[in-house]
This record gives structure tokens, sequence and C-alpha cells, in this order.
């Protein structure tokens, strides 16, 4: 599939469609009504993301799973069926998945028990690192990100921390009005000095255009470091945004920012992976 470049001419998609009636407050029944309509396959991978699983297996000075002597704790929002939550779990952190839609949650479970008892190859970039890892497990949960209903159905109780949370098209198919609050949430949710991995995606979409999924050029950086809301992102000066050294009044502190050499397709040479450090 070709990536259009950043002034390609918009296309009114089915999801643009679907959502371009509806408010930031009712956004959630709309991605509710796609899973219970079979229609996932607009925006399923089908697989987990290649460069989380590059970071996990080449960077353990960052993402190490075992701090203290048990497991990480790690969440993906919006997992969709579960394939990032599933490898989480092979590479040995204890992994939660949440979803707004409960046939998302019931197609992760089912994914979840196949996937953990006989792990397919795209689970692991290095084969070795299939029997490296003491696998943690998988969880789902049904629930609402920005609400806190949905934590006290974990089995840690009220201690509601995360030590690494990790987002691919979560954010991009948030309005924009929403990305402010997505980063407070994130940073809520994280222990401190605890790691929100992002696989930032589109990058190629100007941000201008409707979504989703809604172009993040900038984006992460001016609602993470800088504190901003992510409207004026792509305003932000492209020398600012490579200096890691004053993040500025957000809560996080960018620790690393590579174009991954692997990649989905559609974003492959374009989507950059950065890694945030909770101050």
């Amino acid at each position: 599939m070709a990536t259009p470049s950043s002034g390609a001419t918009h296309e009114r998609t089915r999801l643009i469609a679907h959502f371009e009636a509806r408010s930031p407050g009712n956004q959630g029944s709309g991605w509710c009504e796609l899973w219970d309509r079979g229609e996932s396959n607009l925006w399923d991978r089908g697989k987990p993301s290649p460069p989380l699983i590059d970071l996990l297996e080449q960077r353990h000075d960052l993402v190490d799973p075992l701090t203290g002597g048990r497991r990480k704790r790690a969440l993906v929002p919006g997992c969709g069926r579960g394939y990032d939550v599933v490898m989480l779990a092979l590479h040995g952190f204890d992994a939660y998945g949440l979803e707004i839609s409960s046939s998302a949650v019931a197609e992760a479970k089912l994914y979840a028990g196949s996937e953990l008892n006989n792990p397919s190859a795209y689970n692991f970039s290095d084969i070795n690192s299939s029997t490296r890892y003491t696998g943690g497990f998988a969880s789902f949960v049904l629930g609402d990100f920005f609400q806190k209903d949905w934590a006290t159905n974990l089995p840690f109780g009220n201690d509601t921390k995360f030590d690494m949370i990790y987002d691919y098209t979560f954010l991009c198919a948030l309005p924009p009005n929403m990305r402010a609050e997505w980063a407070r949430r994130m940073a809520e949710l994280l222990t401190p000095g605890g790691l929100l991995v992002c696989l930032e995606f589109p990058l190629y979409k100007a941000p201008d255009l409707p979504g989703p999924p809604w172009g993040l050029r900038g984006v992460h950086w001016d609602i993470l470091a800088r504190g901003g809301n992510g409207l004026t992102a792509d305003l932000i000066n492209a020398e600012e945004q490579k200096t890691d050294a004053e993040p500025g009044q957000g809560q996080f502190r960018r620790i690393l920012h590579i174009q991954p050499p692997n990649s989905y397709e559609i974003g492959r040479g374009t989507d950059m992976l950065s890694v945030w450090e909770k101050i």
C-alpha cells in the first residue's frame, strides 16, 4: 500500500464519514457500533507492532519486564483484538488491554486464549527470543480510558498505576480537542518514572485534515513535553522538537525518538517511535 504524502488530496473515508457528525462525548459509541457490525477491518493490522517488538528485544536498558523482583505492568488503551497485549505478555510483562467495546474485549480474549498457548512467529523479531522470556499474563478490561471506574476490575485494587503504557492508534482516533486530556490521563496512570511508548502515526497526514485517523505531526511533543493542547502543534519550530534537554511545562521527558526500521506498511518510512518518561 502506498503511503500518501502530507499534501495528498483529502479522501472522505468510511471512518471519517462515520465520525464526522459525532460530538467528542459520543466517540466511544461510534467505535462500539463498528465493532458490533464486524467492521474492525477498517483499522485492524492483524499483528502486533513491529517497532514495539524491536524495542522490547533490543533495548532492555529501557524496557526490562522486571522491577524489584516483580513483573512490570503494561497497559494498552484501545487495544482492539489484543495483538500488542499478548505480545507484551509473551515478553514477560503482566499486560492489560483496555477497550470501550464489549465485542472487542470478547474477541481479544479469544485471540489471547489461542495465541498465548501457541504463539505466532510474528510476536518476535528474533526467533530465539521466544524462549528468552518467562511469559506474563494478558488480561482485558471493558471501560472508558477517560473514566476511572474500569480500574475496579483490575487485580491490584486501588493501586491503578502502570510501569509502561503503549499507544499506536488510540491518540490518532481521538478528536483533536481531547489530546490534552489524553496526556493528562496517561500521566495519571503511570508510576513515577514510568514509560509511555508511542508509535507516532500518521505523520504523513496534514494536521488540518479530518480524521480518524487524525494527523499527529508535532502533536506528541506539544502535549507531552510542552504541556500544550495539541491543536497548534504543527506550528512548533522543528528544531525545538529535537531538543530533549528542556521539555517545558509537560509531565513527560522524551528519552528516545527514532524512525523504526520495521513498522506497518501504511506508515513505513514516516512513523516515529518515541519513549517518554513520566517526570
